[in-house]
């Protein structure tokens, strides 16, 4: 069975110098990966990141499905802790509506910044009264296409407008306490790989998902491409994922150990620890990657992988997307 081909863009800052800039780049790589025959297109959910242009995907999916004309277009993810399920669904709704079987709704659990930004996004909601994430999966689910509730508090209650095609659903995680949760719901799940390259506990997160489903979950990873080794080499280097372990028991992944650090700080924590991670980063010519999916395809059973690629140039990245599609990858229209 072929696999497909999705991709994940961050509207990173830095190589562009702005955030116009960073988001007309996110433009024209959806744009690219549509005519290159990708099937998916998923923005990010990041606070008070200087380096990303990207807080509200409900927002740029809105632009990128006027911007594209046949590819899905969703949040990879919006991060459900902050915000109300009611008020996720009538987005999505409303998307789905303008979408017209285009939209995708990916959610995690993930702060998407450092503690002060999520303070500030949940200021007007105290601890004691916030659900937690799996409560308000529940209720997105039930919102989620616009009809009324049955029973309970909201008997009775819709997000509307009900779309005729409602969005896709998705949970992005990387455990299998994530993959049951997915499972048990009804969503379908993402492995963020790009993420956590820990084989084992993917291996572990695929089995819990696939006994309840019977199905594989998307496989999300980064990926360098380039025809040059130097420039394959020099991207890889860059790429770092730093996981800070709070004693409170919460953790989270940042990208630099300054950025860890600060976690801590903002969170008013002295005592924590710093865990640099592995992630699963496929790198090489197009062919040499596509070897490598060819690969976790017959391993794991994927059958759509979600790529992220690095923050290296736009033109860069534009022939990366496009010299995927040229290795005639069975990817979908």
């Amino acid at each position: 069975m072929p696999y497909q081909l999705s991709l994940l863009d961050k509207s990173p800052v830095a190589q562009s110098g702005s955030a116009e800039i960073a988001l007309a780049n996110t433009v024209s790589y959806a744009q690219a990966a549509e005519q290159s025959g990708y099937k998916r297109f998923w923005v990010a959910e990041h606070h008070h990141a200087d380096e990303l242009a990207g807080p509200s995907p409900e927002v740029l999916v809105s632009y990128l499905l006027a911007s594209t004309k046949r590819i899905r277009i969703g949040s990879g993810g919006v991060m459900l802790q902050h915000y109300s399920p009611y008020k996720v669904a009538e987005n999505f709704n409303l998307l789905a509506a303008l979408g017209r079987g285009r939209v995708d709704l990916g959610v995690g659990k993930a702060p998407g910044g450092l503690p002060l930004s999520t303070k500030a996004l949940q200021q007007e909601t105290g601890s004691e009264k916030r659900l937690d994430f799996n409560s308000k999966l529940e209720q997105l689910s039930a919102f989620l296409g616009g009809d009324k509730i049955a029973s309970g508090p909201f008997e009775g209650l819709a997000a509307t407008p009900k779309p005729q095609v409602s969005a896709e659903k998705f949970v992005l995680g990387a455990s299998p306490e994530s993959a049951l949760l997915a499972a048990h719901s009804g969503w379908d799940f993402v492995y963020a790989g790009h993420l956590n390259g820990d084989t084992a506990n993917l291996q572990k997160t695929f089995d819990a998902y696939r006994n309840v489903t019977g199905k594989v979950p998307v496989l999300a990873l980064g990926a360098v491409v380039a025809e040059s080794k130097d420039a394959v080499d020099a991207a890889v280097s860059k790429i770092k994922i730093f996981k800070v372990h709070l004693t409170s028991g919460q953790s989270v992944s940042v990208g630099t150990q300054e950025a860890a650090a600060e976690f801590a700080r903002q969170a008013g924590e002295t005592d924590y620890r710093v865990e640099e991670k592995h992630p699963n980063v496929l790198s090489g010519s197009a062919k040499q990657v596509k070897q490598k999916l060819d690969e976790l395809h017959e391993q794991y059973g994927v059958a759509e992988f979600v790529l992220e690629f690095p923050a290296v140039s736009h033109e860069l990245r534009i022939a990366a997307i496009e010299s995927l599609a040229g290795e005639r990858l069975a990817i979908a229209a």
